[in-house]
C-alpha cells in the first residue's frame, strides 16, 4: 500500500543518505529545486544517526545505495541507464555499483528448485555447487543435467525477494508522490515515471521465464554471428523462480592479463565487442543493454560469450534507420543531413531553424573529430548530441537514452581491451552496411512490398472503412448543450433531495 506507513522507510533512506554524504551529491546531480532539497534535509538530517554507515571506500551515493539493500541496488543500476535524470557523472558512478551480496545457503536453493520444478533434485540435476555468484535478485550455481550430463548454470531467485521488492517499490512510489505534491517544479524530473520504469524492469527480472525468453530470442537473432555465443536455455529446467542456461566456460572479459596470457588478440576482441553491439542494435533492434565485462567471457576458441539477459534493449525499425543516418552523418561530417534527419523524424519541432541546428551539430562533431584515436568517443558525441537536441526542444526518448548508455558501457569494454581503438573506424563498416541494406533502393522496394501485403490483407474491408470514415467526417456537428440557470438549480435541488433520502433511509435502518 502506497500510504503514510512508508514514511519510516523514507526517513531511514534519508538518514542513510545524510550519514554517507550522498544526499547533497544526489540532489545536485539531479538539479533538484530548493524546496525539494529542503524537504530531503528535513527528512534526513535530524535522523542521521539512524542511517546505515555503508562502506567508506565507495563513492557517497554508491555507498548509501549498497547499504540500503537489494531493491536500492537494483534501483541504482536502473538509474545508471538514465543520465537524463541523474546526470552523466552520477550515472557513471552508479554504473559500477557493487552488486555482490552474501549468498543464501545451498540447501535453501535446493528446496526452491525442487518446489519450482516439482521434482526431486537428483532426478533433474547432479553436482549442484555452492553459489558461484550472488547478486541483488538471485544467485547462480553450477550443475550438470541428470539426463545428458551437460554443464549448466542454475539461477535461483532469493527467497522472499518479490515481497521485499514490492514493499520497497511502494515506498518509492510514495516518495515520488510526496515530492511532486510538495514541489511542483520537481515534476520536470518525472519522479513517478522514473519509478514506474523501474517497477517494470524489476517485475520483468523477478520472472525468470522472461529472462529465459530473452536469452532464447537473443540466441536466435545472433545465431549467424561469427565469434559470438549465447548459452542456450533449458526450458524444461526453468520456471518463474528458477532459470537454467548452458554453462559459459571462459575467461571473464575484465581479466585482460589472463586473456593475453591465453594468447587471445585483445585488439580484435575490442573491435568485435563494438561491432557486435552495433549489429544487434541496428540489424536486429534487440540488444544486450547490460553488456559490461562482468556479463562477457572469452571462450577457449576465442569466441565472445554473453550472459545475464535481465536487461535487454529494443528499438523499432524506423528508429534504427534514424539512428544509423545520424551516425553515418557524423562519420561523413554531413551536419546538414543530420539536422534534416532530426526534423524528418519529428525529434526537433518544425518551427526551429534547421540551419541553426546544423551549426550546433557541427559544434558537437568537429571538436571530437579533431582528437586522436585514443580520445575519439562515440558515447561522448551522443551525450553532447542529446544536450543540443534538448536545447532545440527534443523530448526525451527512453529507447535512445538506453542505447546511448549501453554505448558508453560497450565503448569502455572495448577501450579496456585496446586503449588506442579508433571507435569510428571500427563502427563505420557496420553502419555503412546497414545503410546500404535499409536506406537504399533495396529498402524502398522492400517497404513497398510490405505496404502492398498490408493493403492485400485489408483489401476486402477497405471500401467499407473508407465509407465509414467519410460518413463520420460529413455528419453535421452537434452543438454542445449549454447548461441553463434553471437546469443548474434543478440539478442542485435534485442532489439535496437525494442526500436527504439517503440520510432518512439510514435512520430507518
Amino acid at each position: 500500500m502506497r500510504g503514510p506507513h512508508n514514511l519510516w522507510r523514507l526517513i531511514r533512506t534519508g538518514a542513510t543518505f545524510e550519514r554517507t554524504g550522498a544526499m547533497k551529491v544526489a540532489l545536485e546531480a539531479m538539479e533538484a529545486p530548493p524546496r525539494l532539497r529542503l524537504l530531503a534535509r528535513v527528512l534526513g538530517w535530524p535522523f542521521k544517526w539512524l542511517g546505515y554507515a555503508g562502506d567508506p571506500a565507495l563513492p557517497p551515493v554508491t555507498r548509501a545505495i549498497t547499504a540500503l539493500g537489494p531493491a536500492y541496488i537494483k534501483f541504482g543500476q536502473v538509474l545508471s541507464t538514465r543520465p537524463d535524470v541523474v546526470g552523466v557523472e552520477l550515472s557513471n558512478q552508479l554504473r559500477v555499483l557493487q552488486d555482490k551480496l552474501p549468498p543464501f545457503p545451498r540447501d535453501v536453493a535446493i528446496r526452491l528448485i525442487e518446489a519450482e520444478l516439482s521434482q526431486p533434485l537428483t532426478d533433474i540435476l547432479c553436482d549442484l555447487s555452492e553459489p558461484v555468484a550472488a547478486a541483488s535478485i538471485a544467485q547462480v550455481h553450477r550443475a550438470r543435467t541428470a539426463a545428458t550430463g551437460e554443464d549448466v548454470a542454475v539461477k535461483v531467485l532469493r527467497p522472499g525477494i518479490e515481497r521485499a521488492f514490492r514493499r520497497d517499490i511502494d515506498a518509492f512510489h510514495f516518495a515520488a508522490s510526496l515530492i511532486e505534491f510538495l514541489s511542483p517544479s520537481s515534476r520536470r524530473l518525472r519522479p513517478s515515471d522514473v519509478i514506474s520504469h523501474f517497477e517494470g524492469v524489476v517485475m520483468g527480472e523477478l520472472d525468470l521465464r522472461l529472462e529465459c525468453s530473452s536469452a532464447s530470442e537473443f540466441a536466435d537473432k545472433t545465431s549467424r554471428d561469427q565469434g559470438f555465443q549465447v548459452p542456450k536455455p533449458f526450458w524444461q529446467l526453468s520456471s518463474r523462480r528458477v532459470m537454467t542456461l548452458g554453462w559459459a566456460e571462459g575467461i571473464p572479459l575484465g581479466d585482460v592479463e589472463a586473456i593475453r596470457a591465453a594468447g587471445h588478440d585483445c585488439t580484435a576482441l575490442g573491435e568485435r565487442v563494438l561491432q557486435l553491439f552495433l549489429s544487434h542494435a541496428l540489424r536486429d533492434g534487440f540488444f544486450h543493454a547490460d553488456m559490461h565485462q562482468g556479463n562477457l567471457k572469452v571462450a577457449p576458441n576465442g569466441d565472445l560469450i554473453a550472459f545475464d539477459f535481465g536487461i535487454m534493449g529494443q528499438i523499432d525499425e524506423y528508429t534504427r534507420r534514424v539512428y544509423a543516418e545520424i551516425l553515418i552523418g557524423f562519420i561523413r561530417k554531413d551536419y546538414r543531413r543530420i539536422a534534416e534527419v532530426h526534423f524528418e523524424a519529428g525529434y526537433v519541432p518544425s518551427n526551429r531553424d534547421i540551419d541553426e541546428f546544423a551549426r550546433a551539430l557541427r559544434a558537437v562533431g568537429e571538436p571530437i573529430f579533431g582528437m586522436d584515436a585514443s580520445q575519439i568517443s562515440m558515447a561522448r558525441l551522443l551525450a553532447y548530441l542529446f544536450e543540443v537536441t534538448e536545447r532545440f526542444g527534443m523530448q526525451t526518448r527512453t529507447e535512445l537514452i538506453l542505447l546511448q548508455r549501453t554505448m558508453v558501457v560497450v565503448e569502455g569494454v572495448a577501450r579496456s581491451l585496446d586503449p588506442h581503438i579508433n571507435i569510428w573506424q571500427v563502427a563505420r563498416p557496420v553502419v555503412e552496411a546497414y545503410i546500404r541494406e535499409n536506406i537504399g533502393p533495396q529498402a524502398v522496394v522492400r517497404d513497398l512490398m510490405r505496404t502492398a501485403q498490408v493493403l492485400g490483407r485489408f483489401g476486402p474491408r477497405l471500401p467499407g472503412l473508407v465509407e465509414s470514415l467519410l460518413s463520420e467526417r460529413t455528419k453535421p456537428a452537434v452543438p454542445p448543450v449549454q447548461p441553463t440557470v434553471g437546469r443548474a438549480v434543478g440539478l442542485f435541488l435534485a442532489g439535496i433531495i437525494a442526500t436527504l433520502a439517503v440520510i432518512a433511509a439510514i435512520r430507518l435502518f
